[in-house]
């Protein structure tokens, strides 16, 4: 599951009030099945055009994390999970194959998403790229195996998104989402979340369980109506 639908479309509040009760109205963008239709279609067309898909957020969205990551000298051996990778581009950036941070390129990287298509589509991609050392597994991030853990920095643009537009059981499945990064990030370990549903105040209010926050990263600002504001909120968490 990727940010493809969440960061196309903002959702709609269905509920307001304090931050603990934010809401969306239910969307297709929030069920598996959703998914596994835009990555069915997008294995086909990379398989027969070479296309690899929508870089969700822009390309933009990935270079901000990396130059972060550069910025805060994160070993290039790090454990780093991407949750949701979709089509597994950003993996490819990371390890900076065709990146401009190549030097950089880290090299413990592990791509999951709940859709078996996005996986292929992933695969087939770090293949033609000629890379080895990038794991992805197909895996349900609400309902994880045991042995994903120990994970230096996790890293979500827009599943969390994703998963608030579920139209069945939405609040709970984000409670899940925070315990499950609980477990599979070490003590100390960073967050980085890009959403474009999410305020900064609502996001810290949903991760102030066992996380602070470390960082505000600068995204584009927008003007409408004699107001200004952010389309899109990119926070570093830490675990503490």
């Amino acid at each position: 599951m990727s940010a493809g639908g969440a960061a196309a479309t903002a959702a709609a509040r269905s509920v307001g009030g304090s931050p603990a009760e934010v809401g969306f109205v239910p969307s297709a963008l929030g069920t598996r099945e959703h998914w596994d239709a835009v990555y069915e279609r997008e294995l086909q067309a990379f398989q027969e055009y070479g296309d690899t898909g929508e870089v969700w957020f822009g390309e933009e969205s990935m270079n901000r994390l990396i130059r972060w990551m550069q910025r805060c000298h994160i070993p290039l051996d790090s454990a780093v999970l991407d949750i949701g990778t979709g089509n597994g581009v950003f993996l490819v950036e990371l390890v900076g194959t065709f990146s401009i941070y190549a030097k950089f390129g880290f090299s413990n990287i592990t791509g999951i998403d709940y859709s078996p298509s996005a996986i292929q589509l992933s695969r087939s991609i770090i293949e033609k790229e000629g890379l080895s050392n990038i794991t992805l597994k197909v895996e349900d991030f609400l309902n994880l195996s045991t042995k994903l853990s120990g994970f230096h920095l996790c890293i979500d643009k827009g599943t969390f998104d994703a998963i608030s537009l579920s139209p069945d059981g939405a609040v709970e499945k984000r409670k899940q989402y925070v315990k499950s990064l609980s477990g599979v990030l070490k003590e100390g370990g960073f967050f980085l979340i890009t959403s474009c549903n999410w305020t900064k105040e609502e996001l810290l209010n949903e991760f102030r369980d066992g996380f602070e926050l470390f960082e505000e990263l600068p995204t584009p600002k927008f003007s409408f109506g004699g107001r200004s504001g952010n389309s899109v909120a990119a926070l570093v968490f830490q675990k503490t």
